[in-house]
């Protein structure tokens, strides 16, 4: 028998297809995850009509990214709906319109920012009411916002809508080395190198600025944290990433997941 045949499930199969499977199997993933992103969001009220964007590069590849077609709410998009776009905005899968803005925001931010394997923006409200105050910061004022200690950036020159690649540049200079965009009088970025991980930054982003909004909603001074405790606060939370041995995060997105199975399982078809 030739070495590159093997044995499998009663039958032989060529060695050689094992990576294109690998690599098929991971897509869908992929994209059952970035589905089920736009539903949690729409759940949670983190959408904006059909405006936005939540895009996540093809596993495997490092010019081309999964998008959704401009047009659909984010309560309807299901795993087999995105197109594969490359950065000079070709669709190379899938069918649809792209919006203007969706491929010079993403496809720059992918390009640029070196741990942007996902890239969510949004206009959920309360971030996007921090960022249009004179002082937009996020007060480390309560447990929620110490997560984002020295990791937002924040832009504070609107510069209209990114009808040019060269908006998405700035977006991404500004972002630097940091996981957090505050868009001022605009909305928020996130990125991470996992879906699960990089919508964990987003519904906390969203949770934080609720509460200090909350908090100066009845006029009386906010209550910092000492530095000293925020410094021992964000080793705790390094040293208790993981419980049994599993991130976090991914544990809270798998039980969002699981919300979504029993209610709308159709996001991964």
């Amino acid at each position: 028998m030739p070495s590159v045949l093997k044995l499998c499930g009663g039958g032989y199969m060529n060695a050689s297809l094992k990576p294109v499977q690998a690599q098929a199997q991971a897509e869908r993933q992929a994209r059952i995850d970035l589905a089920a992103c736009h539903r949690l969001a729409d759940h949670f009220g983190l959408n904006e009509g059909i405006d936005n964007h939540l895009t996540m590069l093809v596993p495997g590849q490092s010019d081309r990214f999964l998008l959704a077609p401009f047009g659909l709410h984010w309560s309807e998009v299901r795993a087999s709906d995105f197109m594969v776009i490359d950065f000079a905005g070709q669709i190379t899968g899938g069918h649809g319109p792209v919006e203007d803005t969706a491929l010079f925001i993403h496809a720059p931010v992918h390009r640029l920012a070196r741990r942007a394997r996902c890239v969510l923006h949004t206009h959920m409200p309360n971030a996007t009411a921090m960022g249009m105050l004179e002082n937009p910061r996020l007060e480390m004022v309560v447990q929620s916002a110490l997560m984002f200690h020295d990791d937002i950036a924040y832009d504070t020159n609107y510069n209209g809508l990114a009808f040019d690649k060269s908006e998405g540049e700035r977006m991404a200079r500004v972002l630097g080395e940091k996981s957090v965009l505050m868009l001022g009088n605009h909305g928020v970025l996130t990125i991470g190198e996992t879906v699960p991980q990089t919508f964990e930054r987003l519904y906390f982003l969203e949770r934080a600025a609720q509460a200090q909004i909350l908090a100066l909603s009845t006029g009386r001074p906010l209550r910092p944290i000492a530095e000293s405790i925020v410094q021992s606060t964000l080793a705790q939370f390094g040293s208790g990433a993981k419980v049994g041995g599993r991130d976090r995060a991914d544990l809270h997105f798998e039980a969002l997941k699981r919300l979504l199975d029993r209610r709308q399982a159709d996001y991964a078809s």
